[in-house]
């Protein structure tokens, strides 16, 4: 079968005196019937070009399953008078909302074999919400702070636009309450009342909070807050101790936040500090026990070029008297500050590692002094869970690393200790003790020290033949940290190498080390993965021409730019969702997030010098007549957040300029951002794509000749493979 090949349609792109061909841009359009037939031909081919990887795929999919506890509920979490969970039943794609009666502090006894808890209330069941749809995504769920009512919002296209219903808790009834088109987030009054929710512009940016009354028509419903422009997003929510409603906006580098009295719906939201470019801050609500008129607001912030911000109090009535509680560090970046009635947790971020420290309330006031959690792997993810009660003396926390899988504890205030509640069980006989991680310093072009984290299987050999994936973000200060995967397993046990290159234009690093790698900045963070990716030829992990990369998103441009600038450095590369189209995309101001963008990567039709560089990095305008590594491309056809037209478009460039290389486009036709919705469609996506990874790095489409060794017979039949 020969793959498709895409018409070509002269269209002229000009600026700043710039003239460019963009003969696919006719690609941008779904209403055509020429884009879904070509996309649908793409789909035919790569599926046919798969049928080889059909037992693997099976394999794989077989061992996800099999290591999965698919019949299991999460650690309950107290509020109010219930503990609030969620569960899910083997055969089933979603999952199930319940809530059972609490009668103590400590959560309820977890059965072994994930069943349901006797006595509970189911208040959602995915399921049955997604019975006849190809997709399914819930947006909100909310209970009322009163524990009666329930708002929550469901997508059926994965275009991340939702309807809201409410639902009485006390007898199960769904109201007549429904709105159309609304977004994430949404805040109730204290009573219970008064429910406040979003609206999108036609950009698809959250800009509008509405105040609803349950009971009247959508129709009735008040636009309390709007905002024009176009940089900053919007957002709704309610503070811990649920005194007090929030209104947040936050551009990239600018945030503000307006405040109101949660039993006052009707009322007016007041301003805590007016913006003020490049200052971002947020705030969340300390209740004094006894006096109101002691209350404070934490804030956490950057204002005065305190660039891994500062925790700072200020009186209720006073909300622009910023006091430092727990001043700046340049080696600590602070991330989130939480209030309790008794104590305040801190999130930090130091030497590449995130962690929590307890700080005491002491004398009516909270302590600048901290204690932090300890744990003793050398490189791990710890972070606050759920801890929706302000009244209480223990925080939930959960914790990962590349060999321990998500673990859910309750941490002790008073006495310092940590009590296990719930490890994810890993069917199929798996032992961390069979495994080792590590943790890795690539040097960049610069001369900067770049961490990697890796894991890989004991006994696989540091002599250059392991296969490998290493893995890649690099944007927005999002941090990709160490992490358990199950669906990992099913490469570690062929004997592959697993690495994360933790490059700049992240935050693994603090502040510095994501401004490094954004605006004029940006090549750094391709920069940096090749030289993670030589790193780990140079240590003998791996070989180049056994060596896949792997990104999604904005790390999806990062695979792009760098199957341009080192494409003998891997054998392929696999890009999900990705942002590969990125000039023609920020150049348009009509498409979703792209005037919130420009704060990111620079605005190229203002500034000549902006639209130099990204046309210098962006993956489609870069593709060269030379050899390319072999590229899997997967999108869906209703993603608004990186369109499906982008790897579309950069799939046919390379088929139609690379002088050699494998190009294979695959398009979820009933999806959006984040791919297929239902677990087990989700499992069999990765089953796909981890058979191509395998097949790639060892020229193998059915795997054999790989280290299954690792694994015995009595495992294979546990684990279902």
């Amino acid at each position: 079968m020969q793959p498709p090949v895409a018409k070509t349609i002269a269209h002229e792109r000009v600026h700043h005196g710039d003239t460019v061909n963009d003969p696919y841009f006719w690609l941008a359009d779904k209403e055509n019937k020429d884009v879904i037939a070509y996309l649908e031909a793409e789909n035919a081919y790569t599926q046919e070009r798969l049928a080889g990887q059909a037992g693997l795929r099976e394999q794989i999919f077989q061992e996800i399953k099999g290591r999965t506890q698919e019949t299991d509920l999460s650690v309950p979490s107290r509020k109010g008078d219930w503990w609030y969970y969620a569960r899910t039943q083997e055969g089933k794609q979603y999952g199930i909302q319940c809530r059972l009666a609490a009668t103590g502090d400590t959560p309820p006894e977890l059965p072994e074999d994930g069943s349901a808890l006797p006595g509970e209330q189911i208040l959602l069941d995915g399921n049955e919400l997604a019975e006849g749809h190809g997709f399914f995504s819930l947006g909100t769920f909310d209970v009322s702070p009163d524990g009666k009512r329930l708002a929550y919002s469901v997508d059926y296209a994965g275009n991340e636009r939702f309807t809201l219903h409410v639902k009485d808790l006390e007898t199960g009834e769904l109201l007549s309450d429904e709105i159309p088109e609304t977004s994430y987030g949404t805040a109730w009054s204290r009573d219970g009342s008064t429910l406040f929710y979003l609206t999108v512009d036609e950009a698809w940016r959250p800009y509008r909070v509405h105040r609803h009354t349950v009971g009247t028509p959508a129709a009735q419903d008040v636009v309390v807050f709007e905002e024009p422009d176009e940089r900053f997003w919007v957002g709704v929510g309610l503070t811990r101790s649920e005194r007090y409603l929030l209104i947040s906006l936050g551009s990239k580098i600018t945030s503000e936040m307006y405040l109101l009295d949660a039993e006052d719906p009707a009322g007016q939201f007041q301003l805590v500090v007016a913006r003020e470019t490049g200052v971002e801050y947020s705030v969340d609500h300390w209740a004094h026990p006894t006096d109101r008129s002691r209350d404070l607001l934490l804030v956490l912030h950057n204002r005065g070029g305190k660039q891994n911000f500062e925790l700072a109090t200020a009186p209720i009535d006073a909300p622009g008297e910023w006091t430092p509680l727990i001043p700046h560090r340049e080696d600590t970046r602070l991330l989130e500050a939480e209030a309790f009635a008794d104590h305040l947790v801190v999130e930090y971020r130091r030497d590449g590692l995130t962690g929590l420290a307890i700080h005491p309330v002491v004398n009516g006031q909270p302590s600048a002094q901290g204690t932090p959690i300890e744990f003793d792997e050398p490189i791990y993810t710890v972070g606050a869970g759920d801890n929706p009660e302000f009244n209480t003396g223990k925080l939930r926390l959960g914790y990962t690393s590349m060999i321990t899988p998500s673990t859910v504890y309750d941490y002790d205030i008073a006495t310092g200790t940590l009590q296990l509640l719930k490890r994810q069980p890993v069917l199929g006989g798996y032992n961390a003790d069979d495994y080792e991680q590590h943790r890795v310093w690539a040097t960049a072009e610069d001369g900067t020290r770049v961490p990697i984290s890796v894991v890989h299987r004991k006994g696989v050999e540091r002599d250059g033949t392991a296969p490998a994936l290493i893995y890649g973000y690099g944007s927005y200060e999002y941090s990709r940290d160490p992490f358990f995967s199950v669906a990992r397993l099913s490469l570690l046990d062929r004997g592959f190498v697993y690495a994360i290159a933790h490059v700049r234009g992240g935050g693994e690093m603090g502040r510095a080390w994501y401004e490094d790698g954004k605006l004029l900045a940006k090549r750094n963070t391709f920069t940096d993965f090749i030289a993670c990716a030589r790193c780990l030829v140079q240590e003998r992990w791996t070989s180049a021409d056994r060596l896949v990369a792997r990104g999604g998103s904005a790390g999806g441009l990062l695979m792009g730019a760098v199957a341009n600038l080192a494409p003998e450095a891997f054998r392929g590369i696999v890009a999900d969702v990705p942002f590969v189209d990125a000039l023609n995309t920020i150049l348009d101001p009509t498409l979703p997030l792209t005037v919130i963008e420009w704060e990111e990567w620079g605005n190229p039709l203002e500034s000549p010098e902006v639209y130099a560089y990204m046309k210098g990095y962006s993956p489609y305008e870069n593709v060269e007549a030379k050899q390319y590594p072999s590229i899997l491309a997967t999108t869906s056809l209703n993603d608004t957040r990186v369109y499906y037209h982008e790897p579309a478009k950069w799939i046919a460039r390379l088929r139609a300029t690379a002088t050699g290389g494998d190009f294979l486009l695959k398009t979820e036709m009933e999806a959006g951002h984040g791919g297929r919705s239902g677990r087990y469609d989700s499992w069999r996506e990765e089953a796909l794509t981890l058979a191509w990874v395998i097949a790639t790095a060892t020229g193998s489409e059915s795997g054999d000749g790989l280290a299954t060794a690792f694994a015995t017979s009595d495992d294979h039949a546990e684990s279902g493979s």
